[in-house]
C-alpha cells in the first residue's frame, strides 16, 4: 500500500456470517474509505463451515461474501478501496479462486491474494477442524505485494485491521505501541454495529430523542493514525450512535484482563483512553503494546455427539407439581426402555403469571435437553418417552413441538502451538508464494500487578434497592466454554462505588449458576470498568448448546437486572 502517512480509513461491513447483506455497498458508497474489512468467522461458524466441507470439499468458505462482492466489486475497484476478509474460513484458496473468476467475468483488473497456514488439521487428526489464529503479517505482505482483495482463513479478528495499518504506515513487527493501537481499533470494529449502538445496554437513551436512531445502525469505521491512535466513527447520515459508551461496551466484549494477547502484539487494555471528540467521533489513544506470546491459539472443533430437546408447556395452577410429575414419568420411561441418554438436563422457566389474561402468559416452560453419542438415544427414545405421555400426564399436557431426530452438536476446545512452527504464507494471484516470518521477540504472558482501587464513594443519605443496570452498563459474550462479562460505570462516583461493591463474590451471589465456578475479576480504571471471566459456564462451547443462552449474550443483561442496595446519590 501507499507509504503516505495520511490517516487510514478502515471500515467494517460484517460482524458475523449472516450479517446485513447490503452493508458492503452501504460502506463503499456512504463515504470515503481506504480499506473495507469483513469478519465472518466465529467458533460456531468454523464448525458450520467444516460440516459444509464434509459435504463438498470445494466449499468451506462464506459463500454470502461472493454474492455481496458480485454486486460491489466494481464499486470497490472504481473507488480504490481494498477489501480484506476472513470469509475464506476453511478454504481461503477456494474463495480466492471464486473472487478471481468473478473479477474476470466482470472484466475488472483486480488482484487477489489469499493467506494460508492456519489449517493444522494434520496435527490434530481427531478434530473436524483445527485452525491457528494467525496475525496480520500475511495480510500486510499481500497488500504490499499489490493485492486489491485479500482473503484469509482463521486469523484474529483484529488482524483484519493490523495488517492494513502496518502495510500503510510501514510498521515493523516491533512497533508494539502502534500495533496495539490497531488491535484496539480492530477489536472495536470487528462486531460491526455493536460499536454504533447495537446491543447497547443504554439503548433507551439513544432512542429517547430519536426513536429511529437504532432502527438501522450504520457500520463503524476507524481513522487510524501513524502513532496507532484512531478515531472511531461512521459514515455521515447513517443510523446509530458512536460515543464513549458504545465504544467502551465493544472494547470490553469478549476480552479479559489488562493484557489482550494476540499473534502480532499484546495490547495493554489498561492503558487505553477514550475521549468524545465530537458527534459520533471517539478518539482512542494511549494504548501500549508488548511483544506477543511465543504460542498461537488453535481452535479445535470436534463432533461431540447428538442433541435433542422437547419443551413441555405447563399452564395454570400447580406448575411445580406438574413439572415434577412429567420429570418422573420421563425418567421412568428411560429406565424401563433401558435407553437413558448419557446426559439429561431439565430447565423450568417460570414465564407464567397469576390470574393471567391470556393462556400463553399463564404458562411456564419445562425444557428437557438430552445428549448422547447414539442418535437413536436422543431421537426415537426421547420421542417415544415424551409422546406416549400425551393422555396420561399432567392436566393440559402439550409440547411446543414433538421431538424429531437428534442433531449433531460440536465441541470447541483451544490448544496452543509454537508460533514459529506454523507455516504462515501468502499466495498471490500469479501463483507466487510469500513466506511470512514468525514474530521476532516474544514474551510469556504474566499477571499484571492489580491497579489500586479508587477511593471509596463517600456519601450521605441512604440506599435504595434497585437494579444494578440503573448505574452500570454491561456486555457479555463467549470464549469457548467461558463467558466474559464487562461492566462499566459512566461517572467517577459510580465507578468508586462499583469497584468496591461488585466483587467476584458479589457477582457469584447475583449469578447463582456461577457459584460453583471460578470467577476472576479484572479492573480497568481508565475505562471505569470491571471485566469478569466465568470459567466453564458454557460447557464445551456454543456448538454444544449447554444452556438456555449458549453464547452468554444476555448474561450481562441478567446481571444488570439484579437488585443491589445502591446509594441514593447515584440514582
Amino acid at each position: 500500500m501507499s507509504s503516505a502517512r495520511q490517516p487510514l480509513r478502515v471500515g467494517n461491513a460484517s460482524g458475523f456470517y449472516g450479517d446485513r447483506r447490503t452493508a458492503v455497498r452501504e460502506m463503499l458508497t456512504g463515504g470515503p474509505l481506504d480499506v473495507l474489512t469483513g469478519d465472518y468467522l466465529a467458533e460456531l461458524t468454523m464448525l458450520i463451515l467444516a460440516r459444509d466441507r464434509l459435504k463438498d470439499p470445494a466449499r468451506g468458505y462464506a459463500r454470502t461474501f461472493l454474492r455481496q462482492l458480485e454486486e460491489c466489486l466494481g464499486e470497490a475497484h472504481d473507488r480504490g478501496v481494498r477489501i480484506v476478509t476472513n470469509a475464506g474460513g476453511l478454504n481461503p484458496a477456494g474463495l480466492a479462486a471464486g473472487v478471481q473468476e468473478l473479477a474476470a467475468r466482470l472484466g475488472l483488473p483486480v488482484r487477489v491474494a489469499h493467506v494460508e497456514g492456519d489449517d493444522l488439521g494434520p496435527r490434530f487428526p481427531d478434530a473436524l477442524a483445527a485452525h491457528a489464529y494467525l496475525g496480520g503479517a500475511g495480510i500486510t505482505a499481500a497488500l504490499r505485494a499489490g493485492a486489491d482483495v485479500v482473503v484469509t482463513g482463521r486469523v484474529t479478528d483484529a488482524a483484519l485491521v493490523t495488517g492494513p495499518a502496518a502495510a500503510h504506515f510501514g510498521w515493523g513487527p516491533d512497533a508494539y505501541d502502534r500495533l496495539a493501537g490497531a488491535v484496539v481499533a480492530g477489536h472495536v470494529l470487528e462486531c460491526g454495529t455493536q460499536a454504533t449502538g447495537g446491543n447497547y445496554a443504554f439503548f433507551t437513551e439513544l432512542t429517547r430523542h430519536d426513536p429511529a436512531a437504532l432502527r438501522r445502525p450504520g457500520f463503524p469505521l476507524a481513522e487510524i493514525h501513524e502513532d496507532g491512535s484512531c478515531v472511531i466513527t461512521k459514515h455521515d447520515g447513517t443510523g446509530g450512535v458512536v460515543d464513549v459508551g458504545t465504544v467502551t461496551a465493544q472494547l470490553l466484549y469478549e476480552t479479559g484482563g489488562a493484557r489482550y494477547a494476540g499473534p502480532d502484539v499484546t495490547a495493554r487494555l489498561d492503558t487505553v483512553r477514550l475521549t468524545q471528540e465530537g458527534p459520533d467521533r471517539v478518539r482512542v489513544d494511549g494504548t501500549r503494546g508488548e511483544p506477543p506470546p511465543p504460542t498461537l491459539k488453535v481452535g479445535l472443533n470436534r463432533l461431540g455427539g447428538h442433541h435433542n430437546d422437547v419443551v413441555f408447556v405447563l399452564t395454570g395452577l400447580d406448575v411445580d407439581a406438574k413439572a415434577a410429575l412429567v420429570r418422573d414419568q420421563i425418567e421412568d420411561a428411560f429406565t424401563r426402555a433401558k435407553s437413558r441418554p448419557t446426559e439429561v438436563r431439565w430447565e423450568l422457566a417460570r414465564t407464567d403469571h397469576a390470574d393471567a389474561s391470556t393462556e400463553e402468559t399463564a404458562s411456564a416452560l419445562l425444557r428437557l435437553v438430552v445428549r448422547d453419542p447414539d442418535p437413536d438415544a436422543v431421537g426415537r427414545a426421547l420421542g417415544a418417552a415424551a409422546v406416549e405421555l400425551a393422555l396420561g400426564s399432567y392436566p393440559g399436557f402439550h409440547v411446543t413441538a414433538p421431538p424429531g431426530k437428534g442433531t449433531p452438536y460440536g465441541v470447541f476446545a483451544a490448544a496452543y502451538v509454537d508460533a514459529g512452527s506454523v507455516a504462515h504464507a501468502v499466495v498471490l494471484d500469479d501463483g507466487r508464494r510469500i513466506d511470512v516470518a514468525g514474530p521476532g521477540q516474544t514474551r510469556e504472558l504474566t499477571a499484571v500487578e492489580p491497579p489500586s482501587l479508587p477511593a471509596p464513594l463517600a456519601y450521605a443519605g441512604g440506599t435504595r434497592r434497585v437494579p444494578l443496570g440503573l448505574i452500570a452498563g454491561a456486555r457479555s459474550g463467549d470464549k469457548g466454554g467461558d463467558a466474559n462479562v464487562g461492566v462499566w460505570a459512566r461517572t467517577d462516583d459510580a465507578w468508586r462505588w462499583l469497584a468496591h461493591h461488585l466483587t467476584a463474590d458479589r457477582f457469584q451471589q447475583l449469578i447463582p449458576e456461577s457459584r460453583q465456578l471460578n470467577v476472576t475479576r479484572h479492573l480497568l480504571p481508565n475505562l471505569r470498568a470491571l471485566n469478569f471471566t466465568v470459567e466453564g459456564i458454557l460447557g464445551d462451547g456454543v456448538a454444544s448448546r449447554p444452556r438456555f443462552d449458549p453464547q452468554a449474550k444476555a448474561l450481562a443483561e441478567w446481571l444488570r437486572s439484579r437488585h443491589l442496595d445502591i446509594p441514593e446519590v447515584l440514582l
